[in-house]
């Protein structure tokens, strides 16, 4: 059985990674539940996507300074900023997917993980 104290930490840092990327205009904003998922790697991944590379900075650089600053929490790893084509942000628990539009669809994260609850978001 989950910790209530784990699970309700990872649901506020889902809350706090929507709204950083709410912030920053990330489009098609979707968190996953993985908790349910036997082969799960974490509890949820948010996923979003942008327009151009300087966007994708943009929401990572967001998410990083809003979660410093609302939640004192910092990633644990960032990959993907050399290209900004896809990156990962892990906050352990959380773990945050930003790509380059054409890149997400290639990808297909959402379907990869068809099992898990799906929750979308409203675009600002």
């Amino acid at each position: 059985m989950k910790n209530k104290l784990k699970d309700s930490k990872s649901d506020l840092i889902v809350k706090e990674v929507i709204e950083a990327i709410q912030q920053k205009k990330g489009k098609q904003i979707v968190s996953l539940n993985l908790n349910k998922l036997d082969q799960s790697i974490c509890d949820y991944f948010v996923i979003c996507h942008a327009g151009s590379t300087t966007q994708v900075d943009a929401i990572v650089f967001g998410i990083e300074d809003h979660l410093k600053k609302t939640l004192e929490v910092r990633a644990l790893s960032i990959e993907g900023s050399q290209n900004s084509q896809w990156v990962l942000i892990d906050y352990a628990d959380v773990v945050v997917h930003v790509f380059l539009d054409e890149f997400r669809g290639f990808y297909n994260l959402e379907n990869l993980w068809a099992d898990a609850e799906l929750q979308r978001y409203a675009d600002l």
